[in-house]
């Protein structure tokens, strides 16, 4: 027993600390979860609903080697440090650990590295803790939530109508988007008139006759205002002001997002994965680092450790009177403020001393980080807005100008900001102006704009559904292909009709579960139990004795939609081929089903891949209406052999079934056996 074991979640973290903790330590990675639960039991829940809701975990497809190998070294080691990420879900992958390694109490710490530096990974391995049972018990939970309405729920839609799935949080964001689409649809355009007064160096706008707002409903409305005009612009009031323009907060995971979508064009998804390897460690010429904190939090407060040399870098490189404060926001019910707002974990790795190390996209988002920081630390920007107002036989007409006094944070920050002056000549009250240059223009109002990805996610949160840590996946989940619930189109999202169906049909049922209310309150009922103010099973029984009851009156009542004709007689009994759904995809067969057993064979050339390993047939390449690429045998049903990879007719040394390959990866369909 002669070193400590580090277990984290990433085989790329794993080698940047071993490089900071020395000979004394060894350093593993469980490469993320190592359980989840099982699918037996009643509906297949892997919970036994009437103990307690007690839930029944087994090894993660592929993880029982790596569990094998860590309790191995946790029996050669002298202490065990549980480092997996400072969240929620890090603190049930840590128990998960302790739990199936065996590992006793006192041979354990927990540590949470917020950052993956050198001084700041030591720092929290001279304070460990212990595993938080309440986190835990938040987190699994969750899982059990979603694991119940996710399962009891796809298996009613897809036997009803077909629908792929459904989920706790899932269907309410695709609630939301169908719900915007009808607000589009029922949207009336109303019509109205601008009058703008066009003058040399600017323009002024109709906005008030007498002292009365005034709204134009028709071009005979608006020719009446213009003969009345006069060629004379009186000036009636100008109005200076010096308006302050502040900087936005530091990032969380949620801001991070929008602002990534927006200005950069990534995806939460692609801004996730690329947060995580900035936070993870990036190779720069002397060492490895973490470039930045944590990347899922819900915290825009900034450590003093970071605070007091940002302040300092400020005033050395852009002046004192650059340097501003630290911002503090209104506490939120629903954020957890347990680490930081997401930081550089140094403010003198500049983005341009470390492009070198990173990818374009890698640059680009360590950028946006960087300088939003920084801003949030500088001093607000200042403008001189002049508003001018003029009369013309009583009516009113208003300009607006703007001129930059004090660039402040937008120094730094100005990439992603503008702040565009617009000059006003100089003029005095009561002077006036003349113009017989006067424009009207018809308009129409517009209808409520679908959601973008960032301004989903900001209705989410606003909402306070789900987790910023969730909502790739969320967004992942309902514009995939395969479901088929939400199209993206000009990066806004369109709801399919299936995903309409779906979601009509859960509110016929559920609406009082799948809605934005409830979903909050479920939210509220983690946090309580994280917290240590709710039991987690109370939480669940709770939940259930609503839920239960309405999925089996669902089944009961929902009508089965009938599956769609194709317009093709079946050529062995005359009835009407249809298109049915199975468990590699859509497939045409016989409606007399199961009188008659009839399936039409894939009307795409099949592709021999190799020979069938259960029976004489052979593995072809197949796919589905949607396009999905399977591999199966040609004797389907008969013999129901498929691969999502790529078979290859050779056998794995480790267990003897079929190797299958896919972008150049070699692995065994059946065991964990890879080819280096």
């Amino acid at each position: 027993m002669s070193k400590n074991l580090v277990i984290v979640e990433s085989p790329s973290k794993s080698k940047t600390i071993e490089k900071y903790l020395g000979n004394d330590y060894k350093v593993l990675s469980s490469k993320g979860h190592i359980r989840d639960l099982s699918t037996t039991g009643q509906y297949g829940l892997g919970v036994d609903i009437e103990n307690g809701f007690k839930p029944n975990y087994i090894p993660i497809k592929g993880k029982s080697n790596i569990i094998k190998e860590l309790k191995k070294q946790v029996k050669e080691s002298k202490m065990v440090y549980l480092a997996s990420d400072p969240d929620r879900e890090g603190e049930a992958i840590a128990w998960h650990l302790k739990d199936a390694l065996g590992i006793k109490e006192k041979d354990y710490q927990r540590v949470l590295f917020n950052e993956i530096t050198h001084d700041k990974v030591l720092e929290a391995m001279a304070n460990p803790t212990k595993i938080d049972d309440n986190l835990v018990k938040s987190q699994e939970t969750r899982r059990i939530l979603d694991r119940i309405i996710g399962f009891r729920l796809s298996k009613l839609l897809q036997s009803k109508i077909g629908s792929k799935s459904a989920g706790r949080v899932q269907s309410v964001a695709l609630k939301l988007i169908v719900d915007r689409e009808r607000e589009i649809e029922a949207f009336v355009p109303e019509e109205y008139w601008k009058i703008i007064a066009i003058f040399k160096d600017y323009e002024a706008e109709l906005f008030k006759y007498k002292e009365e707002d005034i709204e134009l409903h028709s071009e005979e409305e608006a020719n009446k205002v213009l003969d009345a005009l006069g060629e004379e612009y009186k000036v009636e009031s100008i109005e200076k002001k010096e308006k302050s323009k502040k900087s936005k907060f530091p990032f969380t995971t949620s801001t991070l997002q929008q602002e990534a979508s927006t200005k950069l064009g990534f995806s939460a998804k692609k801004t996730m994965s690329i947060a995580q390897k900035l936070y993870e460690g990036i190779d720069l010429e002397k060492e490895t680092v973490g470039l930045i904190t944590y990347m899922r939090t819900d915290s825009i407060r900034l450590s003093d450790d970071f605070v007091k040399p940002a302040m300092k870098y400020i005033e050395e490189n852009f002046g004192k009177k650059y340097v501003g404060y630290v911002k503090q926001a209104k506490k939120n019910d629903n954020v957890q403020d347990a680490h930081e707002g997401i930081r550089p974990t140094s403010v003198l790795r500049e983005p341009l001393k470390v492009k070198k190390y990173l990818s374009n996209d890698e640059f680009k988002l360590y950028s946006l980080i960087y300088k939003r920081t920084l801003a949030s630390l500088m001093a607000d920007a200042t403008v001189n807005q002049t508003t001018i107002i003029f009369d013309n036989n009583n009516y009113k007409f208003k300009t607006t100008g703007q001129i930059l006094l004090f660039e402040g944070y937008l120094k730094v920050y100005k990439d992603y900001e503008s702040s565009e002056d617009k000059i006003l000549p100089e003029i005095g009250e009561n002077e006036v102006a003349k113009t017989n240059n006067v424009e009207s223009t018809q308009h129409f109002t517009q209808p409520p704009a679908r959601y973008t990805e960032a301004k989903l996610i900001k209705e989410l949160e606003e909402l306070g559904i789900g987790r910023p840590s969730t909502y790739a996946t969320i967004i992942d989940t309902i514009t995939s292909k395969d479901r088929d619930y939400v199209t993206v189109e000009d990066k806004k999202f369109k709801p399919t009709l299936g995903g309409i169906e779906t979601t009509d049909k859960l509110q016929e049922f559920f609406g009082d579960i799948i809605n934005t209310e409830y979903t909050k309150e479920m939210e509220t009922d983690l946090d309580e139990i994280a917290d240590g103010k709710k039991v987690w099973n109370k939480v669940l029984e709770e939940f259930y004795k609503i839920f239960e009851p309405r999925v089996k009156n669902a089944f009961a009542d929902m009508e089965k939609k009938p599956p769609e004709e194709t317009g093709e007689k079946c050529p062995e009994c005359g009835k009407a081929l249809v298109i049915r759904h199975g468990k590699y995809g859509e497939f045409v067969a016989c409606s007399n089903y199961p009188e008659c057993k009839y399936i039409k064979k894939d009307e795409i050339e099949e592709q021999e891949i190799c020979n069938c390993p259960n029976c004489d047939g052979k593995i072809v390449e197949k796919r589905s209406r949607k396009g999905k690429t399977f591999y199966g045998c040609n004797n389907y049903p008969k013999c129901k052999t498929a691969y999502w990879d790529k078979p290859i007719e050779k056998e794995c040394p480790k267990c003897g079934k079929m190797l299958t390959e896919k972008n150049g990866t070699i692995k065994c369909s059946e065991c964990d056996y890879k080819e280096e």
